[in-house]
């Protein structure tokens, strides 16, 4: 069974706007490591959306964009897509799949059938896994600034805390440190 793992730009005091931190080629390389290791990723449908009015575009070579967003977007264009919605149900990006049913038994069957792992990178839906007991692992890229303002991440709670082991911390050139953080308290897996 693969790893299922939540992984999100985050500032000092938990800010997660897609529109904070720094995006240069560093932590884009970090994000397209993780893409690499992982089988699949899982979104909600608000970043799905966000994610799909620009990275087909940079793909095809609409959308001017430097190396390491071209390369970052031809990788995403080729990676299954899992996402979830109760709103909507065609999700036309390539290897785009829609997650219907019951959402921890789709997100089970889904590590299960992902032996290199799912990446999760949406706040909201991460929250809700989480409260499932379903995330294994954390990756967040930690930035060097104080937004002061929301979403933050957690924002809708958990029922109890998490406790984790610090797997590696890697600081970056730009001033953001790489945290990777596994269950100190693996999730219980149903027999």
């Amino acid at each position: 069974m693969g790893l299922l793992t939540f992984s999100l730009n985050v500032t000092l005091d938990g800010c997660v706007d897609h529109q904070e931190g720094i995006a240069d080629d560093e932590t884009h390389a970090y994000f397209t490591r993780l893409m690499d290791e992982s089988g699949a990723m899982l979104w909600g449908r608000v970043t799905y959306e966000m994610m799909e009015s620009y990275w087909p575009a940079v793909a095809r070579g609409d959308e001017d964009a430097p190396p390491a967003l071209r390369e970052w977007a031809l990788k995403l264009e080729s990676k299954p897509k899992y996402v979830v919605s109760s709103t909507r149900s065609d999700f036309p990006w390539t290897n785009s799949h829609h997650v219907i049913g019951d959402l921890r038994t789709a997100v089970r069957e889904l590590k299960e059938a992902t032996p290199d792992g799912v990446l999760v990178g949406s706040g909201a839906l991460a929250t809700g896994l989480d409260r499932l007991d379903l995330i294994d692992e954390y990756a967040f890229l930690l930035h060097p600034m104080i937004a002061g303002h929301g979403p933050t991440l957690y924002q809708g709670g958990l029922l109890g805390t998490r406790r984790l082991e610090l797997m590696s911390a890697e600081p970056l050139g730009n001033g953001a440190v790489a945290l990777h953080y596994r269950r100190a308290d693996p999730p219980q897996r149903e027999s």
